[in-house]
């Protein structure tokens, strides 16, 4: 899995395969329920880290990557429709070479559309709940035994879908266990802005994500902001930049990001995990709260 994953972190899957289209996807998913199989839908291999004995089970590789933008009936707004697989900085390219404004802030969001719905991903004050109008997830009807439930797919409201900060209903069914819910495609509503105000957004946002967050390989920010400050402040005050275990480090750019400078395992990470909660809880008496996904066979 070191291989698709941005930590460039991971051991191996005991099955492993690609799905291109939706069909593909709702096959492989209805498959490995039917023979008992445990999955786990791989995205980007952004903001996970698997464990160094890998996952056990099925990862289907989502690179559903369809985005087709269209105006909205209404006359008012456009709509993105987009695949699950399809990177979100894609759609929000796409988006701003049409001049169209509201997901401009994920012009350099390394996550896919869903993965960015189950987490409500955010940057820079911008938030998936902002312009997501619903999203279609395929997931099983009611049965009284394995072999009699059915999958069906349905579009989900926003308020199905109960986003909230990092958070979505589905986030909590999508570590592989019981039978977690896939989405299909999500549809954003955006808007016609002033090309050159809008280019100029996406610019300083990127600007931004240059002067603020590493390079190399990371998953991206590992803890959700507490209530009361962004965690990263948190785990520099408790001394704790360009801390260092095997192959991992704790940025000194950014605290709330962790690095593999080299052959870093997800032991590694997973020490200065808790290390930095660890402290910061000794220091501050404040509990840190994973924003990154633990995937696999710990």
């Amino acid at each position: 899995m070191s291989r698709h994953t941005t930590f460039g972190i991971g051991g191996p899957a005991d099955l492993f395969m690609t799905a291109q289209t939706l069909s593909q996807l709702c096959t492989a998913v209805q498959l490995a329920h039917e023979h008992d199989v445990p999955y786990f839908i791989l995205g980007s291999g952004a903001n996970v880290l698997v464990a160094d004995k890998g996952i056990r089970g099925l990862v289907i590789h989502n690179q559903c990557a369809g985005i087709r933008i269209a105006p909205d009936p209404d006359g008012q707004t456009w709509l993105i429709h987009a695949e699950s697989g399809a990177l979100l900085r894609e759609a929000a390219r796409q988006a701003i070479s049409q001049n169209l404004a509201g997901l401009e802030w994920a012009v350099d969001v390394p996550g896919t559309v869903g993965g960015a719905v189950v987490g409500n991903a955010g940057a820079f004050g911008g938030y998936i709940s902002d312009s997501l109008l619903r999203a279609l997830v395929f997931s099983p009807t009611a049965g009284k035994s394995r072999s009699s439930i059915r999958w069906a797919a349905r579009w989900w409201s926003k308020d199905e879908l109960k986003l909230g900060y990092r958070t979505s209903i589905l986030k909590e069914n999508t570590n592989g266990r019981g039978i977690p819910p896939v989405i299909l495609e999500a549809l954003f509503s955006v808007r016609q802005d002033d090309p050159v105000a809008l280019k100029e957004r996406a610019a300083q946002y990127t600007h931004r994500r240059l002067e603020t967050q590493p390079a190399g390989p990371s998953a991206g920010s590992v803890f959700k902001r507490t209530a009361q400050y962004p965690a990263g402040f948190l785990i520099e005050n408790a001394g704790l930049k360009d801390t260092r275990i095997g192959g991992a480090v704790i940025s000194p750019q950014h605290a709330n990001f962790i690095v593999n400078v080299g052959g870093a395992t997800a032991a590694d990470v997973r020490g200065l995990i808790e290390l930095a909660r660890a402290q910061v809880y000794e220091q501050f008496k404040i509990t840190l709260e994973l924003e990154i996904q633990l995937v696999g066979d710990w």
